[in-house]
């Protein structure tokens, strides 16, 4: 279902999609005009900038739709599937960057540093407001952060077109732009690395960062009533959307106690470590030995 924040990052993310475009056309005619491989480079990286926006997007929009009766979970992993793939187009680009670069080396290339300087600029204001647009949302959602990455990567190539240009115009060293654009390869490759590895976690079904499970069973083993916690899973279906399942073995207690259990259990889990999507199911192994009985209870 859309809600009103999901809303408000769409529109964050359309002016963001048209202020990067401007962005690239912007830095192809600079590059090709003042021959300077760190604009092209930074070019490279703004058209995979539109492109994750434009990814991002797409998936925020599917994220939005219900579950049905194939997707039980609706398409929240869309986003996470979005994230690896940003993760794996800068990937791509960092080494690009590093091919190109190494030719630059080997046969230095005239490069005009006035109009560079220009160009770089006007890339960098542009990239800060684009990362300031969608730097409020960034670490609650793995979708919009790797974007979010993405721009920012950008923004700090673009001090670095920067810094090439006055080292060009002050010095004529033109190695300064295949250096900068090695650095620029390298602020990508780490930026890719950090997405990479958490939508890769998140997929292979791992715990939240920062969630140890055997915390989550000793807080649930807390409370009133519980004796042991076992068959305890905790996973991400998308960055915010934490599941839990777990067997609970209780004490012998009266059946009119176990709702009074299971919504300790409710709060504990919620308040402590912000997992509200469970399913528990109730065990006692000391049930039929008296007179009190006890069920199996599920909740999702």
């Amino acid at each position: 279902m859309m809600t009103r924040d999901t809303h408000r990052v769409e529109n964050r993310f359309l002016l963001s999609l048209a202020l990067t475009g401007l962005i690239l056309v912007a830095e192809i005619i600079g590059g090709l005009w003042t021959g300077s491989l760190a604009l092209l480079s930074d070019a490279a990286h703004v058209f995979l900038d539109l492109f994750a926006l434009g990814m991002s997007y797409v998936a925020l929009r599917l994220a939005a739709l219900p579950p049905d009766d194939r997707h039980t979970y609706g398409f929240q992993r869309m986003q996470v599937l979005a994230a690896l793939t940003n993760g794996a187009t800068l990937l791509l680009v960092a080494f690009e960057i590093f091919r190109e670069a190494w030719g630059r080396f080997r046969h230095p290339a005239p490069v005009l540093a006035g109009p560079m300087l220009v160009v770089a600029v006007i890339g960098l204001v542009v990239n800060l407001v684009v990362a300031l647009v969608l730097r409020e949302h960034d670490h609650h959602d793995l979708n919009v952060r790797s974007a979010f990455l993405h721009v920012l990567g950008d923004a700090l190539a673009s001090v670095g077109v920067i810094v090439a240009g006055v080292v060009i115009l002050l010095t004529g060293w033109t190695l300064a732009d295949p250096l900068i654009s090695v650095l620029i390869g390298v602020i990508v490759l780490l930026g890719s690395g950090r997405v990479l590895r958490t939508a890769v976690h998140i997929l292979a079904e791992g715990a939240p960062e920062g969630m140890s499970v055997s915390q989550v069973a000793e807080r649930m083993s807390q409370v009133a009533g519980v004796e042991e916690v076992h068959d305890l899973h905790v996973w991400t279906v998308s960055p915010g959307y934490v599941a839990l399942s777990a067997h609970v073995v209780l004490a012998d207690q009266a059946l009119s106690k176990t709702q009074e259990v299971m919504d300790q259990l409710k709060e504990t889990l919620t308040e402590k470590f912000e997992i509200e999507h469970t399913t528990i199911q109730f065990e006692c192994e000391s049930c039929g030995q008296g007179t009190e009985v006890c069920v199996d209870e599920s909740l999702v």
